[in-house]
Formats: C-alpha cells, sequence, structure tokens
C-alpha cells in the first residue's frame, strides 16, 4: 500500500512544481519578459548618464571660465567683440554646381 503511495505523490508534487513554473504566478514567460525590460531600462539608463555627464561637464565649464561663455555667445548668438568684424560667406546654389 506505501509502495503506490510515495510515487502517486512524488508525482502530484512534481507535476504541482511544474504547473507553477510554467503557468502559475512569476512563471519562465514572466521572467524572461522581466529580462528583457531590465535590458531596455538598463539601456536607457545608460543613455540617461551619458547625456547627464555632458550636461555637468557643459555646466562646469560655464561655471569656471569667461571662455565657454563667449564660446556660446559668438557659436550661438552670434555676437561679435568690439572692434571686431563678422563676415558671412553664402554662396549661393548655381555657384556650387559650376
Amino acid at each position: 500500500m506505501i509502495r503506490w503511495k510515495l510515487p502517486l505523490l512524488l508525482l502530484v508534487v512534481f507535476g504541482y512544481l511544474q504547473y507553477s513554473l510554467w503557468y502559475g504566478k512569476n512563471n519562465v514567460y514572466d521572467y524572461r519578459d522581466n529580462v528583457e525590460m531590465l535590458a531596455s531600462l538598463r539601456a536607457d539608463n545608460e543613455k540617461l548618464k551619458a547625456r547627464n555627464e555632458q550636461m555637468f561637464a557643459e555646466i562646469n565649464d560655464l561655471q569656471r571660465g569667461s571662455e565657454a561663455i563667449e564660446e556660446r555667445a559668438r557659436s550661438h548668438l552670434g555676437m561679435v567683440k568690439a572692434n571686431e568684424y563678422f563676415y558671412r560667406i553664402i554662396i549661393d546654389s548655381d555657384s556650387k554646381k559650376r
């Protein structure tokens, strides 16, 4: 009588464990989805870290010296110093073809 109860009990326990592994809460499919989402979030975080480092470097440049401020004013705002001339050379599209 005990000979057939133990294998049956082990089979039921094994079946329950397999069911919970494949179809229960936190199953294999959920684990795979979570791993993919984690990889995506890590990639996004790396991009954000790189952007933050670039912004901190730019902030430090602007806080430490006037050269960075001057360079930004010249390149983005088109400012010139006193006794300085600004020349803009515009090439026509017709002259490019010749």
